[in-house]
């Protein structure tokens, strides 16, 4: 029995066509959802319990407590050794606890700052639903004390003291104060969106590093925060900043609105060509939409006088700004 190669006669066969080919199965890709931006704002909005605040103000007393008693041994023993030495070590630690007093009351005073732009806002929210051209008078001569010292400001508050007799009405005199003194603070506070929308995009699309995406966030809207409150005048120090990203982030927690499943997002997201070819590029697209939606959000809890009709800004045309240029558009 032959075992060599057997031929095949395939010629009468009929030749494949392309047309009856089964068509190739769509792959499911997972939409990007901006994870890096909703975990900092989970971390962010999460409210410690008691039991570990007490843990963690105990640790901080003890740790305190420890050195301390170690920094005056240290100085002790060293001005029994060395006279000279240790009085010039002891110097040195005064003016660090000086310094760190200074730190304090900056803080605080920041913090008081803080609350006073809230209280602020309050009077002119009870001022238009009161409708009192008093209490609008006042509002306006508390806008014009608050920002006396800001030489940006010169000509706006200039014109505000120029053109406030003119109106007989309480609601138009506030939209004439919010016209005059922030519209130039808006300009500047929108700016910092975009530019921290910008870098949590690129760092998200650009750097592959786990939780790397997460701590940009972090950092860029802790920072975007504090900018926008040093705009507006809180200038926040580092707990004011952090209280002020908290009570952001738990606004924006609360209400939904860090989540990528609405339109805006979703158009976002798979608008550019970039975002449609890499996963990495929509997630960068999305979390930058993301920093702009809390930027706004910082926007109206820093700023003295609410937003008005017509005035606040459009979170679409701040990302629009923020990422041209930044991702390849379709062409």
């Amino acid at each position: 029995m032959s075992k060599g190669p057997v031929l095949i006669d395939l010629e009468d066969r009929p030749a494949p066509e392309v047309a009856e080919a089964a068509p190739v199965p769509d792959l499911a890709i997972e939409a990007p959802s901006g994870q890096a931006m909703q975990v900092a704002a989970r971390l962010a909005a999460r409210k410690p319990s008691r039991l570990a605040r007490l843990f963690w103000a105990l640790v901080g007393a003890f740790l305190g407590a420890a050195v301390s008693v170690a920094a005056w041994d240290f100085a002790t023993g060293l001005v029994a050794r060395f006279p000279v030495l240790g009085w010039a070590v002891t110097a040195v630690g005064v003016a660090a606890l000086l310094v760190a007093l200074l730190i304090v009351l900056k803080e605080l005073a920041g913090l008081a700052r803080l609350r006073r732009v809230d209280g602020l806002k309050a009077r002119v929210e009870a001022a238009a639903r009161a409708h009192d051209m008093g209490q609008a008078r006042g509002i306006v001569d508390e806008l014009l004390r608050f920002y006396r010292g800001r030489e940006d400001l010169a000509w706006a508050r200039d014109d505000l003291a120029k053109r406030r007799e003119e109106v007989l009405d309480a609601d138009a005199l506030v939209a004439l104060a919010e016209q005059s003194l922030m519209t130039p603070l808006d300009t500047a506070a929108q700016r910092e969106v975009e530019a921290a929308a910008r870098q949590v995009a690129a760092v998200t699309a650009l750097v592959p590093l786990a939780l790397a995406d997460v701590v940009a966030a972090l950092t860029a809207n802790v920072r975007m925060i504090r900018r926008i409150a040093e705009i507006y005048g809180g200038r926040s120090g580092t707990l004011g900043s952090w209280r002020l990203f908290r009570a952001v982030m738990t606004h924006l927690v609360a209400t939904g609105a860090v989540a990528a499943g609405d339109d805006l997002i979703g158009t976002m997201a798979g608008g550019g060509a970039m975002a449609k070819l890499s996963r990495r590029f929509g997630e960068g697209i999305v979390n930058g939409a993301l920093t702009a939606r809390v930027g706004v959000a910082a926007m109206e809890v820093c700023r003295p006088l609410p937003f008005g009709a017509g005035r606040k800004p459009s979170v679409a045309g701040l990302v629009k700004r923020a990422l041209t240029g930044l991702f390849a558009k379709d062409s």
